[in-house]
């Protein structure tokens, strides 16, 4: 099994690609050891020294460090997503649900069209991109102009994630949407 690590934009963050599935068509994070319980790889990666943070995405598997030198962290955690999919666990121990809310959605039954554009132009635009970094962006919320989104992985962090949220999504969204006035994000 060959694992593939890609650098994200977070220098806290790298971006494992085991080379096939992680978590088809969703995506998950775990911020604690305690979240982690529910999955045999993240507790694995959670018990390397230094780790404070698993994000899984479609076929990649992101980890944020608190410190220590990659160089030195690395090889644990390849070593440990390598027996992972070595030994044919799932991903989520039984009855774990496989899925993690983000929380309540909030905006007024009046801005729903609204939303519903805002919501294709971050599920076709901007979670695609962002995937390629190694994190994940989700709708949390509209209220008076302003679009709340939930930022994961490596995204959550990043020192660029304010850029990216200002300088890109901000002004996709002003531009196919009128009614947003500001992107804000969300813990």
């Amino acid at each position: 099994m060959f694992i593939q690590t890609e650098v994200t934009p977070n220098p806290a963050t790298l971006k494992f690609l085991p080379g096939r599935d992680v978590l088809p068509g969703g995506a998950r994070e775990f911020k604690s050891r305690d979240e982690a319980a529910v999955s045999p790889l993240a507790e694995k990666l959670f018990a390397v020294d230094g780790v404070t943070g698993v994000f899984y995405g479609s076929d990649f598997i992101t980890v944020t460090k608190a410190g220590g030198e990659w160089q030195h962290l690395k090889p644990a955690i390849l070593g440990a997503v390598m027996e992972h999919y070595l030994s044919g666990q799932p991903l989520f121990a039984e009855g774990a649900a496989d899925g993690g809310s983000d929380g309540e959605e909030f905006f007024e039954e009046a801005d729903a069209e609204t939303v519903d554009t805002i919501k294709g132009l971050i599920e076709t635009r901007v979670r695609p991109a962002v995937a390629q970094d190694g994190g994940d962006i989700t709708f949390r919320g509209f209220r008076e102009g302003v679009v709340y989104l939930n930022m994961k992985g490596a995204c959550s962090g990043c020192p660029s994630s304010t850029a990216t949220l200002k300088q890109g999504i901000e002004n996709l969204l002003r531009h196919f949407v009128p009614e947003v006035e500001e992107v804000r994000p969300v813990a």
